[in-house]
């Protein structure tokens, strides 16, 4: 699990009930229609946007902003290395006894292990990660839409809540409570575009940057193993694919 997610979610409404409680009382920053305006309109808006199946399924894809992304490039390369090492003294077949914790180089191993040509491998595995690419995008859409929606909710609440406050300005008791929504709903939209939705919408982003690498790697790096090329250039061949601070780390790996 990637704790960074949660943790900066619970030190962002950490810091802000925090600031609350020092200048007043957390009871005075609550307000149920301020709540229903922001936190209502945002998922009213999103359902009339998507379909239900795309707005279940975008809900599936913010797990990935919980965990550890599934590959992770530097230690594909290095296991690959170990591979085409396995392949070049024992043939292609032995890979079939390897074991990986990456999904995808797995399914790229059996299909090597049964034969299917080069072409066939690569448009398959192209697929898979085009589909995933797309599947992610909706996530991303998904909340970046909601990022966008929730402050417009809250400037619709401060404007229901300064028409309620002028039509009610020859009774100072009820002044107090339609400021409130006015002030409120700004501020509820405020924090869930930018301490909620946005920000994991650029996790989602992100995640799909990383597991495109990943199945980058494993797609060159197969197609190098079935050519039968040497260990070296395979892993100076991937190893151009990610950062430089990253290759030392992929040697150590390969070691």
């Amino acid at each position: 699990m990637d704790i960074a997610t949660p943790v900066g979610i619970f030190v962002g409404f950490g810091l802000i009930v925090g600031s609350i409680l020092v200048g007043g009382e957390l009871s005075s920053y609550i307000d149920t229609p301020s709540l229903l305006i922001v936190v209502g309109g945002t998922i009213a808006a999103t359902l009339i946007c998507e379909s239900l199946q795309n707005v279940l399924g975008a809900i599936k894809v913010v797990k990935n902003a919980f965990r550890v992304p599934a590959g992770d490039a530097v230690k594909t390369i290095a296991k690959i290395v170990e591979l085409s090492n396995v392949a070049r003294r024992e043939g292609i077949l032995a890979l079939e006894n390897e074991q990986v914790d990456d999904i995808f180089l797995g399914k790229a191993l059996r299909h090597a292990v049964d034969g299917l040509p080069q072409e066939e491998i690569r448009d398959a595995l192209t697929a898979e990660m085009v589909s995933m690419q797309q599947r992610h995008k909706r996530g991303q859409k998904f909340f970046k839409f909601m990022g966008a929606t929730a402050p417009s909710m809250g400037m619709i609440g401060t404007l229901i809540g300064l028409v309620q406050m002028l039509q009610t300005l020859d009774d100072p008791a009820k002044i107090g409570p339609a400021m409130a929504v006015a002030l409120l709903t700004t501020m509820y939209g405020a924090i869930l575009a930018f301490l909620v939705f946005n920000p994991l919408a650029e996790k989602l982003e992100r995640r799909t940057s990383e597991e495109t690498a990943n199945m980058r790697v494993v797609i060159a790096g197969i197609e190098s193993i079935l050519k039968g090329h040497n260990a070296m250039i395979i892993k100076e061949k991937l190893e151009a694919r990610i950062a430089p601070a990253d290759r030392s780390q992929a040697d150590l790996e390969a070691a």
